[in-house]
């Protein structure tokens, strides 16, 4: 492959990465299904032969199964990898609704160990995993500043769907990314948080721009989830699969506009082309996917016509967030 993905200024950071990045959840083996570690190795090998720089992954993902997997495959080549990690869930009191991480001595040691596991002594980028439900956000902050100041971390941010949390981590100005959940079924941050974004220069990270695989098309309403699958949640009660069910027609709906695309490619097109977004990070199990997820990043971009088409079916910020937290 020969052409690569474009470049983009990760907000404050300064950091460059390309607008198509890697998620890595899948690769942890839970939630998703199984998964065979060397097909995420080939994978990962694809995406850096397209030059994709950006993995995303998490201290939760499998364990740290997902951050081990991304440190084995930067071994002799850290250089090109804009490696970005979260903290925050893998360590938490769910009844208290409070981080275990409640000191800055203590936040410091986990992002230690998310180091560990990567096998590198920086991070590019550092996110808050723990959403607005935890009174720990100045722990978080003191820390992650103090971790930039050693050199543990190029860059800091926070994985949240929620306004008030964002503006609340951003207090001092200083967070250079966001995390959030965006798709053509997931609108609803074009109404206050990209604009707040773009004011504040703060990198926007996409997760779910496939909407858990829904926009990728395959998905029918008889569909059966594996057990270990964390989507058979949308089936267990009358209110959620009444939900995925209307999403299933809306990608009917949207399916005519892919037109020499996948609808995976058209899906990730639409939130490539939202200028608050810097990068979005659709996951893969093997490199056939990670390759279909790539091409959407070199194909030309969807018209202002398509766009229009797009908005006439989900309307600019409507839907709901499918992806947790």
């Amino acid at each position: 492959m020969t052409e690569k993905v474009e470049k983009r200024t990760l907000g404050k950071s300064g950091i460059e990465v390309t607008k198509m990045g890697f998620g890595l959840w899948a690769a942890g083996g839970d939630y998703w299904g199984p998964t065979e570690d060397q097909k995420i190795f080939d994978a990962i090998d694809a995406a850096l032969d397209a030059g994709i720089n950006f993995f995303d992954t998490a201290d939760v993902y499998g364990g740290g199964h997902s951050e081990e997997l991304l440190g084995r495959a930067m071994k002799g080549r850290r250089d090109r990898f804009v490696t970005a990690t979260k903290i925050g869930w893998f360590d938490f009191d769910g009844e208290a609704g409070r981080s275990a991480y409640d000191t800055v001595d203590k936040l410091v040691a986990g992002v230690e160990s998310n180091l560990r596991r990567l096998q590198t002594d920086y991070v590019d980028v550092i996110q808050s995993h723990i959403d607005f439900r935890d009174p720990t956000m100045e722990v978080f902050l003191e820390g992650f500043q103090k971790l930039q100041r050693d050199g543990k971390v190029r860059a800091y941010g926070v994985s949240t769907s929620n306004f008030e949390y964002l503006q609340a981590f951003n207090g001092d100005g200083g967070a250079s990314t966001l995390q959030i959940d965006y798709s053509i079924l997931n609108r609803t941050p074009e109404a206050e948080i990209f604009p707040y974004c773009i004011a504040h220069n703060i990198g926007v990270i996409t997760r779910g721009p496939l909407a858990m695989g829904i926009l990728t098309g395959k998905f029918t309403p008889d569909w059966e989830f594996r057990e270990d699958d964390w989507r058979r949640r949308w089936q267990e009660t009358p209110e959620e699969r009444d939900v995925f069910l209307q999403d299933l027609q809306k990608v009917e709906q949207l399916r005519p506009l892919a037109q020499g695309r996948t609808m995976a490619q058209l899906a990730l097109q639409f939130v490539m082309a939202h200028p608050a977004v810097t990068v979005a990070i659709p996951g893969a199990k093997n490199p056939r996917q990670l390759q279909d997820n790539v091409q959407a990043a070199l194909l030309p971009a969807l018209t202002d016509e398509e766009l229009a088409q797009i908005d006439a079916i989900t309307p600019s910020g409507g839907g709901r967030k499918i992806w947790p937290a």
